[in-house]
Order: C-alpha cells, then structure tokens, then sequence
C-alpha cells in the first residue's frame, strides 16, 4: 500500500487517513523526497546482490531437465543437509532403534516372568495387571535411583564446604553456606529412607 500524498501550494502532505476503530490521523507535512519508512528497501550488501542475481542453474542447462532432479532432492529430505547434520541425524536414529530395542526386551523378559499357564480370561488378565503393575514399579525404581543420585551428589557438595570451611579456604561461610550445611542431617535421613525402599 503505498501512502496517498496531498501536494497544494504550501507543500507536501500525507494525507489524514482513518484507523481500523474510526478514528481519524491528522495530515502531516513532509519534505520533498520523503520516503516514508515501509517503502525504504531493504539494504543489501555487494555479497548478497551477487547471490540473488546468480542463476539457480549452470549455464546452458534446460530448466524443464533440471526439474526432476529437483523435485528428487527434495523428495530425499536429506540432500540439502551439511555432513554434520546428516551425522546427528543418523545419531539421533540409531539412539531411537537403540531405546525401542530395549523397551522390546525388557518386555519380552517380563512375558517370560509371567507365563500364561491357562487359556481363561481370568488369569489373562491377572497376568496382564502384573504386567503393568511391573512396568509401573521398574519406572518408581528408576525414578528413585534418580533421587538417590541428586542426594548423593548434593551430600558430596555439603562435604566439599565443610572441608573447605575447616582448611581455611573459606574464612567466613555466607548465609547460604551455612544454609547448605544445616541441610546435611535432612538430606542424610532423606537417602536413608530411599534406600532402604529399595
């Protein structure tokens, strides 16, 4: 949309124009050259001027042959990746089949646990519920060995200080060192009792 201009004797105006809620915009007076700011063009540097006026194809090649060849690469997907890319992408795959072949054993090892000796609904299910309720506690397990990792990890941190404080590295602890170590006894009982849930 370009910005409707007045010109009379006194000079050049944008015109007053009205808002979407009706209200109106008063007419300003511009000098002469005046470009409002939406019309300025982009600036563009020599490097990118040559890039745009470059041609997609080599010279003398037919567009109608190359299409195809197009049309390929962007059917693969993969084509226009850098090395590296293409590399994390495989990476990423063989994480993916490396989980999912897991998850297949760790199944078929709990199937085996739980042999249907019967063919009745009855004991199907029975079979099925522990089979869940197996899948639920290996999750509570390593969920809590998560824990017990952080309250291990956070106890070496409280002992680290305390040797510190005690060499003299530390001369006087801040409010949050001494917070820090007024946790230890807290943390102490805390992986106590995970563990012993184990």
């Amino acid at each position: 949309m370009s910005t409707p201009y007045v010109t009379d004797e006194s000079g050049k105006y944008i015109a007053a124009t009205q808002r979407p809620d009706g209200t109106w915009r008063k007419q300003r007076k511009v000098k002469e050259g005046y470009v409002p700011q939406e019309e300025v063009p982009v600036y563009e540097n020599k490097y990118v001027k040559f890039f745009k006026s470059k041609p997609d194809l080599p010279p003398g090649l037919n567009p109608e042959e190359a299409a195809p060849a197009k049309e390929a690469a962007r059917a693969d997907g993969e084509a226009g990746l850098s090395k590296t890319a293409k590399r994390n992408l495989k990476r990423k795959e063989k994480r993916k089949q490396q989980q999912e072949k897991n998850e297949t054993e760790h199944l078929s090892k709990a199937l085996e646990k739980a042999t249907i000796t019967s063919s009745s609904s009855g004991e199907q299910s029975k079979n099925a519920l522990c089979l869940h309720e197996e899948a639920e506690l290996n999750s509570s397990m390593s969920e809590k060995a998560r824990k017990i990792k952080n309250l291990r990890k956070k106890l070496r941190q409280v002992e680290e200080l305390q040797q510190k404080i005690d060499s003299g590295e530390i001369g006087t602890p801040s409010k949050e060192q001494f917070e820090k170590l007024g946790r230890r006894k807290a943390l102490e009982e805390e992986l106590e009792d995970l563990e012993l849930d184990l």
